[in-house]
């Protein structure tokens, strides 16, 4: 009955969504009030569960998304945007800017957190399309499936990392291995399946739409790079600092702080106020007024997060992501299979996939000494099904959904179905190393 009452509820939101045309803030809020009473969250908890999950995923990502927001804004109306993309037209053509889009994704998601990322690089995409006239969905589809096989796939990622720990595995195989099946899996998910997308209609927010300026008027190429990726220059710096520096050094505390990454995108945007802003001419109260822009603009989307966090949160308290993987652990199938399986049905119940990987390594793990299984492979395995099909109760998809401002149909069609690709591919490259191993 879990899983039923799981599947009512995810309908109740759809349902609201797009029968009813209700904001999808007030249909996550009341769908989350139904699930609790169905899956036999006490009453009087059910409103401090919605609490808890909206404050607990907006707690995580508000300052990334802000800061981002404004970053992103001010990298398009400088005209940095417009110059990054005109080099990578130029180094790729526009035939192979997918290409171009997928490597910038591999390469920025190492290191970033899934989220930072998006808001740093979707702008990216849109500056591409909008002065090439091609689809937004085409050109930024490569580039979401880049991180997002990254922040399933790799160290240090959370989840990643997590399973590493718990299966005793080793991080560098786990990550030589998974850059062996995240090239193919990446090549499929994003140019590959985004030639399928070019038609599909897309109106990305104003907040990133900058005029095309003149060439003369462009900050140089360097400024342009060197500031719009100070983020992940940052993040890669701090991350080999707190490798290599001793916990017990008077230094750990402050690398650890400037390593976080709100902190990270707070002084990326404090930087590029003066690189992109104040030193090319633009005075103090328009740069704020840009960055009132951008926050506005994406104020429905954090709304729409906080939903998402809320029904995870009702799922979580009530027990489901347990019940589910309890009755699915004595299944008959390869051991690789099953741990993806069981992230998948998570991951499609529950919405988050950290949660999905870490709930299924919680079942897995006391298995894993039985299972004749190499666990850097189980640790991919997971990371793989971690990142099946993401729908209405995952906070990836609104904000795609948000930021590119498509229907919720054409969302299912890209954004889902590109993530369903990238958990099917990666499980099978998993299956042929395992072939090898």
């Amino acid at each position: 009955m879990t899983i039923l009452y799981v599947l009512i509820s995810i309908a109740i939101l759809v349902l609201l969504i797009v029968w009813a045309k209700l904001n999808p803030f007030l249909a996550f809020l009341i769908s989350s009030i139904c699930a609790g009473f169905l899956l036999g969250v006490p009453p009087e908890q059910i409103a401090s569960s919605v609490q808890n999950g909206m404050g607990h995923l907006l707690g995580d990502l508000v300052i990334v998304i802000v800061m981002g927001a404004m970053l992103g804004k001010l990298v398009a109306e400088s005209g940095a945007a417009q110059r990054i993309a005109n080099f990578l037209m130029k180094v790729f053509g526009e035939k192979h800017i997918t290409w171009a889009m997928s490597l910038t994704g591999l390469v920025v998601g190492i290191p970033l957190f899934y989220n930072v990322g998006f808001v740093l690089l979707v702008p990216l995409a849109f500056t591409v399309a909008y002065q090439y006239k091609i689809s937004a969905v085409y050109v930024g589809i490569p580039l979401l499936a880049a991180l997002s096989v990254t922040h399933g796939f790799l160290p240090p990622h959370p989840s990643p990392a997590a399973l590493v720990a718990q299966f005793d595995a080793n991080m560098g195989l786990t990550l030589f291995y998974g850059f062996l099946i995240t090239i193919p899996t990446v090549a499929i998910a994003g140019p590959i399946f985004a030639s399928r997308l070019k038609n599909i209609e897309a109106k990305p927010l104003k907040t990133f739409q900058a005029e095309i300026k003149d060439e003369s008027e462009l900050p140089g190429i360097a400024n342009s790079f060197i500031t719009a990726l100070l983020p992940v220059v940052l993040l890669v710096s701090t991350t080999a600092l707190n490798l290599n520096i001793s916990p017990e050094s008077s230094f750990a505390p402050i690398v650890s702080f400037i390593s976080d990454p709100g902190m990270v995108m707070l002084i990326s945007v404090l930087i590029a106020t003066y690189t992109l802003g104040l030193k090319r001419k633009y005075s103090m109260s328009q740069i704020m007024d840009l960055y009132t822009q951008a926050t506005k603009d994406i104020a429905m989307i954090l709304l729409i997060v906080a939903g998402a966090g809320a029904l995870k949160q009702i799922f979580t308290d009530s027990g489901v992501s347990l019940v589910i993987a309890e009755g699915l652990k004595t299944w008959q199938m390869h051991p690789l299979v099953l741990a993806w399986l069981i992230t998948a049905i998570i991951r499609v119940c529950v919405g988050s996939a950290t949660v999905a990987g870490l709930t299924t390594a919680g079942i897995i793990a006391p298995l894993v000494t039985t299972m004749n299984v190499d666990p850097n492979l189980l640790v991919l395995s997971i990371g793989a099904g971690s990142l099946m099909f993401s729908h209405f109760n995952d906070a990836g998809f609104w904000m795609y959904k948000e930021f590119f401002n498509v229907s919720i149909k054409d969302t299912i069609k890209t954004w889902s179905v590109m993530e369903t690709l990238v958990a099917v591919f990666g499980l099978i490259g998993v299956l042929i190393l395992d072939l090898f191993i």
